[in-house]
């Protein structure tokens, strides 16, 4: 499996929609096969038995969650004595996301759902929460309603990989990289360096690394990065303030480092952003 920050930037880059949500209660000692014909999400909320998986047996049991893609073999074995009850969410999406001023666009085909097979839950009664709303939906209709599902379809990844997350690393470990996840949002314009964040978390510089890239997805100083560009952004449009000034006011005294620092970044130069982004305006001269 990717790790959780990897696995939530690829859900970030997805758009989805669900065709079909259901409970399903199963009889004692059901046996069942079929080749799946969708992307599809199962979540055990009761019982005991048996998923296989191209050929590859997995404990279905309550707080077990399943994703699924098509044309996978399966098999549902119910218990004798207990037996299984299950959400389920068919769902179909595509890859469209913007990057560095460009957007890329890809079907369902084209791009790898991030997650596949078994996993466990730390936390089993928030995700069946969620799944319990959209199933709600289910009896209505209308635009409105569409895009409820949208969004708790949404959320409910969210809380799937942030459950990964707690699983991986619990405790003091996640409130010390956010803690410097705060710092550097209030702070970015200071000089910043890695060996000054390792010691605010109370780690070594490679730890610390290591940790922040896995809960956050950027490495620490890729993050510091991002944060001062997206705040370099909103001065650009929304500011007459020169580039010199703005390169300043997010921790660059170079404006050349800062502009090409940005380019690599959002895709283009600021001048270029500023041409697409203002409203009748230009970017001031350099001094």
């Amino acid at each position: 499996m990717m790790k959780p920050g990897e696995v939530l930037s690829k859900l970030n880059e997805l758009v989805y929609s669900i065709l079909l949500v259901g409970y399903k209660k199963c009889k004692e000692n059901e046996h069942y096969s079929w080749e799946q014909s969708f992307h599809s999400l199962w979540f055990i909320t009761k019982g005991k038995g048996e998923l296989y998986i191209d050929g590859t047996s997995y404990p279905a049991e309550a707080g077990k969650i399943f994703f699924l893609k098509p044309n996978m073999n399966c098999e549902r074995v119910s218990d004798t004595d207990d037996s299984l009850e299950y959400y389920f969410v068919r769902f179909t999406y595509a890859s469209a996301y913007l990057y560095k001023e460009q957007w890329t666009f890809a079907s369902e085909i084209e791009s790898e759902f991030p997650l596949l097979g078994m996993y466990n839950l730390q936390n089993p009664p928030q995700v069946m929460n969620l799944l319990e709303q959209i199933y709600e939906l289910k009896k209505h209709r209308g635009s409105i309603v569409m895009m409820k599902k949208k969004l708790l379809f949404t959320e409910l990844l969210l809380t799937i990989i942030q459950d990964f997350k707690a699983q991986k690393i619990t405790g003091d470990t996640t409130n010390s990289i956010d803690s410097t996840v705060d710092f550097l949002s209030s702070h970015y314009q200071e000089k910043i360096t890695l060996n000054y964040l390792s010691q605010l978390a109370g780690m070594s510089e490679s730890h610390y690394s290591r940790l922040f890239k896995k809960i956050i997805g950027y490495s620490p100083m890729d993050y510091l990065r991002h944060v001062r560009m997206d705040r370099a952004k909103e001065l650009i449009v929304l500011s007459d303030f020169r580039l010199k000034a703005i390169a300043q006011s997010v921790g660059y005294h170079d404006e050349f480092y800062f502009s090409r620092t940005f380019k690599k970044v959002v895709g283009v130069s600021p001048t270029e952003f500023a041409k697409r982004h203002r409203t009748k305006r230009k970017l001031p001269e350099k001094n």
